[in-house]
Parts: structure tokens; C-alpha cells; sequence
């Protein structure tokens, strides 16, 4: 393998796990990247008309065929072989069986019942046939209950599981996490439930269904809001950056920039006062315990923010963190990428490739000593690895041309 940063230094844990992946868009396709990390073969299954994240951008990588690709695909799908299939074919869905049959997980987000219409649901098609393959489905709410089948996107979860309502301040009202946090940590959620069915298989012998939906994961999030309101029955209600539970933990402007100050405990806060030169706030009755810096938490601000108004950001932060208290510099994308400790990390991936320029995302943030896992290949143009999938498979050349003269196997997308 090519030198670079972030790369694969070993088979990875997951090495010897074939997965086939229906996925699309990013809670799916987070899940798969994540397991590819590790050393999962990931075969990723594309509709003829291409996962449509190629399209949301800008920006976009241009590719040698005239095609391009968006960075909401690139980020997501490194590591993967890509075949576009017609699944509504017959023969697309032959390919997909001779495929699973040398599978440990299928994991797709099709509207539920889809899978069920194409003869392939879990319980009456797919476990009798594979019994030990593991089908992870991933969708907006499930297939029963009130919102059993309807789709869901990530911002419209964030909306309904209560997500966005404790974001943002008064001011803003209700607002969007900047951030996918619901398809990422429904990804995240799909991934923990696959590998416990896979260690649960190798008591068993038998896989399993799983039912991810990104109303369940949204909900998940609601620490420490559901909470505040199982024991108070209190309305959460958006708070800027302060914490609700905890008092300091709020950002505060120096001389030189924005940072973000915590305080745990009592001991930690008496120390962060004497760092600051306030030790006497430590003893101020209305801030000696957590209880009663919540209570008087705008009071705490006011005096905390005049301590900090005139420092170096930056150097008060590394000297807080030195003294064991929680504080950084808030600091936009571009910096953080570019920090020395992301770098040290490994937090930034970057992969010579063949033709020239560099592959760069973010790394893999899981870090095994004996199986280190990390960026393998790059994410694959639109259906880079069909004809060699299918030979694999066993498939003639003269079968595989078959497939593409029968509009099943797709080599340029359908627009």
C-alpha cells in the first residue's frame, strides 16, 4: 500500500466479513465505512441512477470519465467496491442472492416492505436460505406503530425526536444541529448491533434481524434533556452553550478568541478560581456547590467572563488543560482539521493515488493496538468494481454483457 496518513496497517479485526450493502444517502453508508475500516469487505450495491449523494454538492471531484462526485459521497464511502444493479430486475435480484450466499451481513434502507415485495424479507425468504446471515435494516421509523413505513431524513428527525428543540438559545428558537447527528449516529447505532449479533453468532451458530431506525437513534441522543424531564417533568428548553445540569460550562470571549470552560465538580471549579486569580469565588455561597452555580449560573458568567476577558485564549486553555481542567479554543472546521494533535492523531486520512493527487477525509476514529484499522482504497466511481464482482461470482464475460445489454448491470448512471 501507498504511504500516506491514516492508512491500514493490518487486515483489521473485521478481516474475513463480507457485507453487502443496499445503502444509500448516509446513516447506511456511515455504518459501512466504519466496518470497510476494519477490514469488512464492503460490497456496495448501487441503484442505476448512483447513490444520489454523487449529486449534493457543491463541492465535487471531477473524474477522468466525465463523471463526478460530491464530497457528501466521497466522505463517507471509502473502502467499498461499488456494482450497479437493478434489483427491480429479476436477474439484479439473482445477483444479489448469489452474492449473500457467501455473506455475513446485508444491511439496507429501503422503504420498509420493499425487500419484503421482492421475495427477499428477512423471516420468510432470507434466514431460511442464509441462516446465518445477519440483515441489518435501516429506515426512518420502522415498519409498525403509528409511523410504521413513512420515510424520514435526518433534519426531519432532529425536528421530531426533540433534538433541535433543546438546541439552540431563546433567541434562535428550535435549531438543526449543524451536523447530520441523527444519520451518523444511527450509522454508529447499526454498526454496535452488527457486531453484537456477530458475537452472539458464534454461540449460536444463527444470525439475525436488526431494525435501526433513525427515530429510535434521535431519541437515543436526548441525554441528559429526557432525562431532566423523567425526574422533573420540566419542558427542556434550548440554552445556548450552557449545560443544564452543570455550572461552569459555557463559552466565554478573551482577548484573543472564543473558548469553552467546564467545571465537573466542586474541586475542579475551587481550582480553575485559583487559576484565574478569583479563588475567592469558590467561596462565594451562591457558588459553593454545582446545585447552586446552576441556580446562579448568569451571576457566575458575569464574574467568570470578566476573569477571562483580557487573557491569551489559546495559552489559558493549554495551561487549564495542563492543570487537569476541561477547557479548549473554539475553533472552526478548517482549524480543527488542520491542528497538530488531529495530525497526531491520525484524525485526518490522506491516500496517494494512482492517477495522481491525493485522497483526503476524515480517519477512522477507532484505535486497536494489534488491528489497526484505517483508509484502504478510495471511495469507488459508479460501478468501478461490477464486471470484476460478477467474475468473482462466477459469471461469464458473455453472462456479464447479458446483464448490461438486459439493463441490469449499469456501468454509466441513469439520469
Amino acid at each position: 500500500m501507498s504511504e500516506g496518513m491514516g492508512l491500514a496497517k493490518s487486515a483489521g479485526a473485521l478481516a474475513g466479513l463480507k457485507v453487502i450493502d443496499l445503502t444509500r444517502v448516509l446513516g447506511g453508508p456511515y455504518c459501512t465505512m466504519v466496518l470497510s475500516d476494519h477490514g469488512a469487505e464492503v460490497i456496495k450495491l448501487e441503484p442505476p441512477q448512483g447513490d444520489e449523494v454523487r449529486d449534493w454538492g457543491p463541492p465535487f471531484l471531477e473524474q477522468a470519465t466525465g463523471e463526478r462526485d460530491a464530497s457528501y459521497f466521497i466522505g463517507v464511502n471509502r473502502n467499498k467496491r461499488s456494482v450497479a444493479l437493478d434489483l427491480a430486475k429479476p436477474a439484479g435480484r439473482a445477483v444479489l442472492l448469489r452474492l449473500i450466499e457467501s455473506a455475513d451481513i446485508l444491511i439496507e434502507n429501503f422503504k420498509p416492505g420493499t425487500m419484503e415485495r421482492w421475495g427477499l424479507g428477512y423471516a420468510a425468504d432470507l434466514a431460511p436460505r442464509f441462516p446465518r446471515l445477519i440483515h441489518c435494516r435501516v429506515s426512518g421509523f420502522g415498519a409498525d406503530g403509528p409511523l410504521g413505513g413513512l420515510p424520514g431524513y435526518d433534519a426531519i428527525l432532529q425536528a421530531m425526536t426533540g433534538l433541535m428543540s433543546v438546541n439552540g438559545d431563546p433567541s434562535t428558537g428550535p435549531l438543526r444541529l449543524g451536523t447530520p447527528v441523527v444519520d451518523l449516529a444511527t450509522g454508529l447505532f447499526s454498526a454496535v448491533g452488527i457486531l453484537m449479533a456477530l458475537h452472539e453468532r458464534v454461540a449460536s451458530g444463527r444470525g439475525q434481524y436488526l431494525d435501526m431506525t433513525l427515530h429510535d437513534c434521535g431519541l437515543a441522543l436526548l441525554h441528559p434533556h429526557a432525562a431532566n424531564f423523567f425526574l422533573n417533568g420540566i419542558r427542556p428548553l434550548p440554552m445556548g452553550n450552557p449545560h443544564p445540569n452543570l455550572a461552569p460550562y459555557q463559552q466565554f470571549t478573551t482577548a484573543t478568541g472564543q473558548i469553552f470552560v467546564a467545571a465537573g465538580n466542586d474541586g475542579q471549579f475551587r481550582k480553575l478560581c485559583q487559576h484565574v486569580g478569583r479563588p475567592e469565588l469558590a467561596d462565594d455561597p451562591r457558588f459553593l456547590d454545582n446545585a447552586s452555580r446552576v441556580a446562579n449560573r448568569e451571576a457566575l458568567a458575569e464574574q467568570l467572563g470578566l476573569a477571562f476577558a483580557g487573557q491569551d485564549g489559546e495559552a489559558l486553555c493549554q495551561a487549564l488543560l495542563r492543570a487537569g481542567l476541561p477547557a479548549g479554543p473554539v475553533l472552526a472546521v478548517d482549524q480543527a482539521v488542520q491542528a497538530e494533535h488531529t495530525a497526531a492523531r491520525a484524525m485526518v486520512t490522506e491516500l496517494p493515488l494512482d492517477g495522481g493527487g491525493t485522497y483526503r477525509a476524515l480517519g477512522t476514529p477507532i484505535k486497536l493496538s494489534r488491528t489497526p484499522g484505517g483508509t484502504r482504497s478510495p471511495p469507488p466511481r459508479f460501478n468501478e468494481h461490477g464486471a470484476d464482482v460478477l467474475a468473482g461470482l462466477g459469471y461469464s464475460d458473455a453472462e456479464v454483457q447479458r446483464l448490461r445489454d438486459d439493463g441490469v448491470l449499469h456501468d454509466t448512471r441513469r439520469r
